[in-house]
């Protein structure tokens, strides 16, 4: 059994039982010690896949309405009593023990949140570390489709923000700045706790020797309802509103 210092993984649920299954599968397989789940199921769906997890310490929270990604993250961070709380995907997996690796990087007391390395089903390197928006650098990725990566993916260091597929948090600093805002239903709520957290002290540290693995679904680019979403997430963090 790999030794972890006592974390509680966030999971959310949005019909995607199948996805999650997975992951909870590489859970057991890597038979992590000092580990929690809190799975926010966000909309009704058949729990049948659950049995396949009894022997995880499971929590389960049924909503009433569909909440957007903090509130789901900051109800479960509310329930949760360990001093590392990860925001995870359902639609992450976990190769290795990895989690283990990156939670050594909290030795360090200025570290508020540790992200790894993500790539896709495909083997490619997704840009999961990134510099903070701002209407100059928006403008170079969205009309001259200029989107090289802000930081290389060989070296640990400190970065702006990192992308919310799978982020673990130090729950004093998280707490310190009351988790995510609520007021983003979905996008930039981790681009945009990042730069509060550095605004009180924190540092957020990327670590490209941890790899994770997962499946984008992209919804911004396919749903008019997602990239509406994106589109006023984006307008609140560059304006404040």
């Amino acid at each position: 059994m790999l030794e972890l210092p006592d974390l509680t993984l966030s999971i959310v649920s949005h019909g995607q039982g199948d996805l999650i299954r997975h992951l909870l599968g590489d859970l057991r397989r890597l038979n992590l010690s000092g580990i929690s789940v809190i799975l926010t199921l966000n909309i009704p769906e058949d729990e049948g896949w659950l049995s396949e997890a009894d022997d995880l310490p499971i929590r389960i929270i049924r909503n009433e309405q569909p909440l957007g990604f903090g509130a789901n993250h900051n109800q479960a961070f509310a329930c949760s009593t360990t001093d590392l709380f990860c925001v995870v995907n359902p639609d992450i997996r976990l190769p290795d023990d990895g989690l283990v690796r990156l939670s050594h990087y909290f030795a360090d007391p200025r570290v508020a949140a540790c992200a790894p390395l993500v790539v896709g089903s495909d083997g490619q390197v997704q840009d999961s570390a990134r510099r903070f928006p701002n209407p100059v650098r928006l403008a170079r990725r969205v009309l001259l489709r200029q989107r090289e990566a802000d930081y290389a993916p060989d070296a640990g260091t400190d970065v702006d923000w990192v992308a919310g597929m799978l982020v673990l948090f130090r729950r004093e600093a998280f707490a310190q700045v009351r988790g995510f805002d609520e007021r983003y239903f979905m996008y930039l709520e981790d681009a945009d706790i990042c730069r509060r957290l550095r605004s009180v002290g924190w540092r957020t540290f990327y670590q490209p020797s941890v790899v994770v693995v997962h499946d984008a679904r992209r919804n911004s680019h396919r749903s008019l309802r997602h990239l509406r979403w994106h589109m006023r997430s984006m307008i609140r963090f560059l304006t404040g509103f």
